[in-house]
């Protein structure tokens, strides 16, 4: 009788593990001393998840092509052309590797008018702000979920801001590309990759804390999202705007 329940609850227990990506070796947990992060959100969550290494330090195009494809079901092919890019600010002296840290040099893939970090002429650009969030947020989260229209409601107030507060504000087509994109993932990976509508509560954890919110009910998307599906929602963003 003792060995059976034993049994059950040690099958319950795998069960768990295997429904809850959370309590795998994808468990969250916060950078230590040493460890590197980045001003991108999406990336800090994956390394804190350790979908890419949890050091963030020579980190290869590959790790975080396979990284963001096996946490959030993106289309590999349109993540690795934005890897590549990323991987010129390296600093690690390896081809084709890089250290999250290095994607704070402005103007690759950082740019003015982040949703929750400062610009890098004003302070620091790297960390999350929950100063510059707050504004933000009050928009983003009125709601249960955030619709396409509230993303650009939310994203144009901190443009705005941003412009206002910061006299070197640089903001030119490129990076209102890179901007929409954000938008775009943000809206796909925790709502739907075709009408967004974010749960709120899922991306307030996302930015506040860098974690996925296993616990709270997100789970992998089911079907991938394409490239084709980013560009589309960053448009409708745009169109909103």
């Amino acid at each position: 009788m003792h060995l059976k329940a034993a049994l059950s609850i040690a099958a319950l227990s795998s069960g768990v593990v295997n429904a809850f990506p959370g309590a795998s070796d994808h468990h969250h947990q916060k950078p230590g001393p040493g460890d590197y992060r980045s001003p991108c959100p999406m990336l800090n969550t994956l390394a804190n998840h350790n979908y890419i290494p949890r050091s963030g330090r020579n980190i290869s195009i590959d790790q975080i092509v396979n990284g963001i494809d096996e946490a959030l079901n993106l289309e590999p092919a349109g993540i690795r052309p934005v890897a590549e890019l990323a991987s010129t600010t390296s600093t690690t002296g390896i081809p084709g590797t890089m250290n999250l840290n290095d994607l704070a040099k402005h103007g690759v893939i950082e740019h003015d008018g982040s949703l929750s970090r400062q610009d890098v002429s004003l302070g620091d650009n790297l960390n999350f702000d929950p100063k510059i969030f707050a504004p933000v947020a009050e928009i983003l989260f009125a709601n249960e979920t955030i619709s396409i229209a509230t993303a650009a409601q939310a994203r144009g107030a901190r443009l705005l801001a941003a412009a206002a507060a910061n006299p070197q504000f640089n903001f030119t087509a490129r990076e209102d590309g890179f901007s929409l994109l954000e938008a775009a993932l943000i809206l796909s990976v925790f709502g739907d990759r075709v009408e967004g509508n974010a749960k709120s509560k899922w991306v307030d954890i996302f930015f506040r804390e860098e974690r996925l919110p296993y616990k709270e009910g997100f789970r992998r998307p089911a079907e991938t999202i394409l490239a084709a599906d980013i560009r589309s929602l960053s448009a409708r963003v745009g169109q909103a705007a």
